[in-house]
């Protein structure tokens, strides 16, 4: 054989004492958890490195935010309303905590499901081959409708569906994030691609005012978006594609129209991290002053966990 094995005999060691360590049990290391432990005394638990030290920052970010009277925006994909979260959004946004919310259009859907029966999320397996997936008549006929009134009124798609929520009693609107921000008036904006969601289907939709409802929306997140300097925060949820591309748009019309927006925080928490997440919301917008972090877990889990440590800085 050309190679034989090398001869190790010479290889320069030093002591382990003299080497620079990334982790130290002095500065690195969590503490001991016991039953009975307050929300505070958890998170002091946590090793203050990677994501606990993340996690952390947010909640430090958020709770400096609502201090100064900045923006706190959360943008959120369809599943995390489909988790039951709601409950812990209406706690974030009695606390003054959350100021705005941004929606895809599949999240409007299931929140006003919910409002209307209590229920939500269609097997679509089990009906996709028989024609019936996305055809529940008051879906799409009651949402249309909405948006056809709201839009008429001047209204975004987001106020538009709650505040129609809100007119019509629904049995359960109070479990509606759409239906809470409207009697609230917290900006919640619905951003729609056309012919992604079951309402798009029905007998009644109409391209030109759903586009014109969406398109509102978006010109009002830009609103909200200009304000985000100077220590406010933009929290991507569990959305891939379209929120982190509309919010990179907001953002540009924003700078363009000459709003300072630098010294803010993003964050991005879903249970994968993805392309347009990363660099659309934690990196390209914060590469000046400001500061992105990365969250990797369960929505129904992660959302919680962050809700207790604002609200327990908040009260505390």
């Amino acid at each position: 054989m050309k190679y034989r094995p090398i001869d190790l005999s010479g290889v320069k060691t030093y002591p382990l004492a003299e080497r620079q360590n990334k982790v130290s049990v002095a500065r690195d290391f969590g503490r001991p958890v016991s039953a009975g432990m307050s929300v505070a005394e958890l998170l002091s638990a946590l090793p203050p490195q990677l994501g606990s030290q993340a996690l952390l920052g947010v909640i430090d970010a958020i709770v400096d935010a609502r201090a100064k009277g900045k923006p706190v925006v959360m943008a959120m994909g369809a599943h995390v309303l489909k988790c039951g979260l709601q409950p812990v959004l209406k706690s974030l946004i009695e606390a003054d905590a959350i100021t705005a919310f941004a929606l895809n259009g599949a999240g409007s859907i299931h929140d006003y499901e919910i409002s209307l029966i209590g229920e939500t999320s269609e097997d679509v397996g089990a009906v996709l081959h028989c024609g019936t997936f996305g055809m529940a008549e008051e879906t799409g006929r009651d949402i249309n409708l909405a948006l056809k009134d709201g839009v008429a009124r001047g209204l975004g798609y987001g106020e538009a569906v709650g505040r129609f929520i809100v007119d019509n009693d629904n049995p359960f609107r109070e479990y509606s994030l759409l239906a809470v921000c409207a009697e609230r008036e917290i900006p919640v904006t619905v951003h729609v691609a056309l012919g992604t969601d079951i309402i798009h289907q029905h007998p009644t939709a109409d391209g030109a005012v759903i586009g014109e409802a969406s398109y509102t929306d978006f010109k009002i997140l830009t609103s909200v978006v200009a304000e985000l300097g100077d220590g406010g925060v933009y929290l991507n949820v569990g959305s891939a594609v379209l929120l982190p591309e509309v919010f990179l748009k907001a953002l540009s019309i924003a700078q363009n129209l000459g709003h300072h927006v630098d010294h803010f925080t993003t964050a991005n928490f879903d249970m994968q991290q993805h392309y347009r997440p990363l660099q659309n919301v934690v990196k390209r917008p914060t590469s000046g002053k400001s500061r992105g972090y990365t969250l990797t877990g369960h929505h129904e889990i992660m959302l919680p966990l962050l809700a207790a440590g604002i609200l327990d800085r908040i009260r505390g």
